[in-house]
């Protein structure tokens, strides 16, 4: 049975069915006329999901306005946990919710964490609306999958008598000052060795983030902020103030030391040579003072950020203000990842409250 069909453009287009019974057939053009009454595809493409995907990569995902970071690591994870599976050999037009549960099951049974899978069906929810918009097929059947659950885990910090052990232990590395700026501003590192010398105004006492770096296909590139209130301004302490100016009277001795191999970059936090710190080298100089202080093994650069807000909460300070210190999106946010000060200050409060009933 064949089936004419004139699209919006003009353009028209025959498609045939075929049925072992004349009612087979007479269903499956019903279909197929539902179909592009509904501005679908006549029919799936007989593609498979890692082919597409591939496409996908160097098409959309590449045109995206998403971070570079984040298609980087995207593409990384469609590759992997895509392209060349099991899953990935199942030809779109024969993909069901079933075979995403199985796929998500056979990630765990890897061994991969829950925010690893909730990341690769992330990408994969993303493939999927991409074929539907590209009329490859009629319906995301990522759409009904439950999306993967990533149980909220509090942040991991440090006591200040914890903090002055590590950096005790890391005086005399290149990475001691950068150390001590993560933890008296909360910045993460990625955003600490991106600062320029212009992002840094010692005089107003002030540095504005507004990048971060990250090691890229092998480059150390800078890239946007994650958010617009991740790009923002932040005060210095006199102690953040101190480290930046013996920061900066260092590489003042080292470029005239370095002479013509000088690298003349803008970042604050440099080699010997001008250029910038790799973020690796930043967390090995990290775990080499750790485990000198014998601090627990799993402490990690995040975890001198956790500690600044950990310190400023029970301290005191508003959610809402440290909230705005860190660059969240919302205090929500802050509030999930810091929920282990809530208690020492709601006690306090009640406290106040109490007392002053009494």
């Amino acid at each position: 049975m064949h089936i004419r069909h004139t699209d919006e453009d003009g353009s028209s287009s025959r498609h045939t069915v075929y049925g072992s019974t004349a009612k087979e057939a007479r269903d499956k053009a019903a279909e197929v006329r539902a179909r592009l009454r509904a501005n679908l595809p006549a029919k799936d493409r007989k593609i498979t999901l890692g082919e597409f995907t591939s496409e996908w990569i160097d098409s959309a995902l590449e045109a995206s306005d998403r971070k570079a970071t984040t298609k980087n690591l995207y593409s990384t994870m469609a590759r992997t946990h895509i392209v060349g599976s099991r899953i990935g050999a199942r030809p779109l037009d024969k993909l069901r919710p079933s075979h995403i549960d199985a796929w998500k099951v056979e990630l765990k049974d890897r061994g991969l964490a829950e925010s690893s899978i909730r990341t690769a069906y992330t990408v994969l929810r993303a493939v999927l609306d991409t074929a539907v918009r590209d009329k490859a097929i009629a319906h995301n059947p990522a759409h009904t999958v439950r999306r993967p659950k990533v149980n909220a885990n509090e942040a991991a910090y440090m006591t200040p008598e914890q903090v002055r052990s590590l950096l005790a232990a890391a005086e005399g590395s290149r990475y001691a000052p950068l150390l001590a700026i993560l933890v008296n501003s909360g910045l993460p590192r990625g955003e600490a060795l991106a600062l320029h010398w212009s992002d840094i105004d010692l005089d107003a006492k002030l540095l504005l983030v507004r990048g971060t770096l990250a090691r890229m296909d092998g480059e150390l590139v800078v890239t946007e902020t994650k958010t617009a209130k991740s790009r923002r301004v932040v005060p210095l302490s006199p102690t953040a103030e101190k480290v930046l100016r013996h920061v900066r009277t260092r590489q003042r001795a080292e470029r005239l030391m370095a002479g013509s191999m000088w690298q003349p970059t803008p970042y604050v936090f440099t080699t010997e040579l001008g250029e910038p710190c790799d973020p690796r080298n930043a967390l090995r100089a990290l775990k080499t003072a750790a485990k000198r202080a014998r601090l627990p093994s799993s402490i990690g650069l995040h975890t001198l950020r956790h500690s600044a807000a950990s310190v400023m909460l029970s301290a005191g300070v508003p959610l809402k203000v440290v909230s705005e210190v860190f660059g969240h999106a919302s205090v929500a946010i802050t509030g999930d990842i810091y929920g282990h000060v809530s208690p020492e200050v709601s006690r306090e409060a009640l406290t106040r409250l109490s007392d002053a009933l009494s």
